[in-house]
């Protein structure tokens, strides 16, 4: 594994400073955003009269749970510009989500709002290990996705060399890894494990490779997926999160000290966490939905946004040096959740079944359906290579003992169906691993 320098924190004012200093700053931001987003946008303003809340009567933390809290439906019932807070000659830029399930989200950023997206950026790529004069090369594409842009920007903002490769064409990405020297990857962990595949089959020695950093976003990395990576491509990979609706990457990031958590950049986002069924606060270190207000966003303020994400957030000090609130990696949504036959089920239950399986790789598909009038929930799973056998008994015996473990553990019996190595689909964007297709 390539060495990974020791890297200086961004800006230790604040992501140093002490949990009193943090909160005082929160709340002076906090307050400026409420009154920002009332003075500006009719749907707050008119959320706030109905139940008789100025933005003034929000003096303290606790007095937060007096907001109303914002869903990604009021996003798509103002589509595509019911809650932008200025004029549209001050916005410079729009992202979007893909809008597979119905419209898609629209966001817009003014200057100011670029400019506080490339700061995220840069502490969470410093958090990563990443260090002026990298060479980032770039795997996420350039549409209307935030992640290419928005990594693109705080990269070069960093001091980076950014190589603007895009999604796609694999065995160019390979060229360019060894012609450039580079030294970043910015891909979904998917993509990275396909990239290094496809080395590989061409012959290609990664430990020869500058490669030293994997930054990876789009979709959770599972520790199995992570360890494999990092394995074969001999890198050290980092994990960031963030979503369209607040600003895009850069919400928070991993460290080089806490593998399991991720910084949140606390000087831009509010944070909470809440019971998603009671919509109570919950207490630090307790599981629940995170929910964000960003603190400096003009173009289209947010208050108290459900991200739907499940994690748990503490706010003890890092080895790293940092102050900043750490959240849990998010492996669990609370509207990824499958109910099959009464029966609970989140997707990250069976990776971590998986992960625990010599011989089962990190592809995988799930399939939903009750055409014999029950829930049936199906499994496609890539044997690796080593594991793979010509003799059915073997290979039966492997998939009996997958589906035994699964269902010990899940509660519900899934049928296994063992498939080649290579045969599901690789993709350059964020996997999607279920289908459900129940009416």
């Amino acid at each position: 594994m390539g060495m990974t320098p020791h890297q200086p924190i961004y800006h230790p004012a604040f992501e140093c400073a002490s949990r009193e200093e943090i909160r005082a700053r929160q709340l002076v931001l906090l307050q400026e955003q409420l009154a920002w987003a009332y003075e500006r946008v009719p749907y707050y303003r008119e959320r706030f009269d109905v139940i008789g809340l100025k933005p003034g009567d929000i003096r303290t933390h606790e007095d937060v749970r007096l907001v109303p809290l914002t869903t990604k439906e009021a996003l798509r019932e103002t589509y595509p510009y019911g809650l932008f807070a200025v004029p549209l000659d001050q916005i410079i830029r729009l992202h979007a989500s893909s809008g597979t399930t119905g419209k898609p989200i629209v966001v817009g950023y003014t200057r100011e709002d670029i400019e506080h997206w490339r700061f995220c950026i840069m502490s969470i790529a410093q958090m990563a290990g990443v260090v002026p004069g990298d060479r980032a090369q770039m795997a996420f594409g350039y549409g209307m996705f935030t992640g290419g842009f928005g990594l693109h920007y705080g990269m070069e903002g960093l001091g980076c060399m950014i190589i603007p490769a895009s999604a796609g064409n694999t065995e160019r990405h390979i060229m360019m890894i060894e012609d450039y020297g580079t030294t970043v990857l910015i891909a979904t962990p998917s993509y990275a494990l396909h990239i290094c595949e496809v080395g590989e089959r061409l012959g290609y020695d990664w430990k020869k490779s500058q490669l030293r950093v994997g930054l990876f976003g789009g979709e959770p990395c599972p520790p199995k997926l992570k360890r494999e990576i990092e394995s074969r491509m001999h890198i050290h990979c980092t994990d960031n999160y963030g979503l369209t609706e607040v600003m895009g990457p850069g919400v928070s990031g991993e460290c080089l000290s806490s593998r399991d958590h991720q910084h949140i950049v606390e000087d831009h986002f509010y944070w909470e966490v809440i019971d998603p069924k009671t919509l109570e606060p919950l207490p630090e270190n307790a599981a629940g939905e995170l929910v964000l207000t960003p603190l400096q966003k003009q173009g289209i303020p947010l208050l108290r946004y459900r991200t739907r994400d499940l994690t748990s957030v503490t706010c003890e000090p890092c080895a790293c040096g940092r102050t900043s609130a750490r959240m849990k990696k998010v492996r669990h949504r609370s509207d990824d959740m499958l109910i099959i036959r009464g029966t609970n089920v989140y997707p990250s239950q069976i990776e971590d079944v998986l992960a625990s399986i010599a011989g089962a790789s990190a592809y995988y598909h799930l399939t939903v359906d009750n055409e014999s009038g029950l829930d049936r929930l199906t499994l496609d799973l890539e044997v690796k290579p080593e594991a793979f056998s010509d003799s059915f008994t073997e290979m039966d015996a492997f998939r009996r003992a997958v589906a035994d473990r699964l269902k010990s553990v899940l509660q519900v019996g899934v049928a296994v169906k063992l498939v080649e190595p290579g045969s599901i689909e690789r993709v350059m964007g964020k996997t999607q691993h279920v289908t459900d297709s129940r009416p």
